[in-house]
């Protein structure tokens, strides 16, 4: 019996959603500490924490940003191609209007750059939920189409030059430091634990998920699925927009080509990661964030390994296919039955009472 529960026990640890995905996260970050051995140690210098660890939490922010968005489009069975193109248009207005200013290094500048580049992240947005919830488009083709045209809008903006900077402000988004830690991480977990404590502690997180489940049903029950839908991409737009200003002012510089590049694969690779269905309906935001993880560390590993930069695609679809798999409902109903297996072929313990043979001699006579 001790055996069983046991087995059991494992079993529950097994089937929950983030046991796998933490299982690669502790792996890459083994592999990383076996190839350089101080990998997590973490060092104070001019009053700042230092080390891979923090690099990982940087590094990480804009991805946050994103994946949280995709999380909430993706739970209402949706998907935003365009975020990427969105990072790349929310820098290059906010360079542009702070190289164009009479004083770029003014906080009033580089708060109007903030935000003019939101307003317009959520304009985006608002416009991709039109077309779905709306005109009822399919979200891949309507996010398609602003995937398609939205760095043709950047490359006007920029009038197709690369605009860098020099504002000691706006280079506190995406490089400074506070209290010690930077200032990207503490703005994207700051919008993390709000987007958190909205969608569980409101009937929000309820209502995204009811939408994802049977969009027919909810509104037969009174649920505003266009107006849920429309909140979502919103939301997309405006923290993708978020994160391009996060990725400009690290580098001070707006790339409308490269700018944000791919970043939308990666947020979906996360989000799935974390254990949320693109079928829609439950969604998870601490799995998102441990996918996020997975993705920064992978990044950083392909550097400490050595890997040849050619091969990193590679690399990433290999760990990110293994992961997926290990979570896919096949490979867990496997691994259930093998453990249930083991708990009922368990050894008995022997016994100290003699055997009883009682049976036998009244079977012979």
């Amino acid at each position: 019996m001790p055996t069983s529960q046991a087995a059991g026990g494992f079993g529950a640890v097994v089937r929950h959603h983030l046991f796998w995905p933490v299982v690669a996260l502790v792996v890459l970050l083994a592999v990383n500490t076996a190839v350089r051995p101080g990998f997590l140690s973490v060092s104070i210098l001019d009053d700042h924490l230092f080390g891979s660890p923090i690099d990982i939490l940087r590094n990480c922010a804009p991805l946050m940003l994103v994946a949280l968005g995709m999380s909430l489009v993706i739970a209402t069975r949706g998907i935003d191609l365009s975020v990427g193109a969105v990072v790349a248009i929310s820098g290059a207005v906010a360079l542009t209007f702070i190289a164009g200013a009479e004083d770029p290094a003014s906080p009033t500048t580089v708060l109007l750059a903030i935000g003019m580049a939101l307003a317009l992240g959520l304009v985006l947005g608002v416009w991709n939920g039109f077309l779905v919830s709306v005109l009822g488009i399919q979200p891949i083709i309507a996010t398609l189409i602003l995937m398609t045209a939205g760095r043709g809008v950047a490359m006007l903006i920029t009038e197709g030059q690369i605009t860098t900077v020099t504002s000691a402000p706006f280079k506190t988004l995406g490089a400074g430091f506070w209290l010690g830690l930077p200032v990207a991480t503490l703005v994207a977990f700051g919008v993390y634990a709000l987007v958190a404590l909205l969608v569980r502690r409101t009937a929000l997180g309820m209502l995204v998920e009811s939408v994802g489940i049977n969009p027919a049903a909810s509104r037969l029950a009174g649920v505003r699925a266009r107006t849920i839908v429309w909140t979502v991409f919103a939301l997309s737009g405006l923290f993708s927009a978020l994160a391009g200003l996060i990725l400009s002012s690290n580098v001070m510089a707006a790339d409308a080509n490269n700018a944000g590049l791919f970043i939308e694969l990666d947020a979906i690779l996360a989000v799935v990661i974390g254990g949320t269905s693109l079928a829609g309906g439950k969604f998870s935001l601490s799995g998102t964030f441990v996918g996020v993880l997975i993705i920064a560390t992978l990044s950083l590993t392909v550097t400490n390994v050595g890997i040849s930069p050619l091969v990193t695609p590679l690399f990433k679809a290999l760990v990110v296919a293994a992961v997926t798999l290990l979570q896919s409902p096949v490979m867990r109903r496997k691994l259930m039955e093998r453990t249930r297996r083991r708990g009922r072929t368990a050894p008995v313990a022997p016994s100290d009472k003699p055997a009883d043979v009682s049976t036998d001699k009244v079977v012979a006579s």
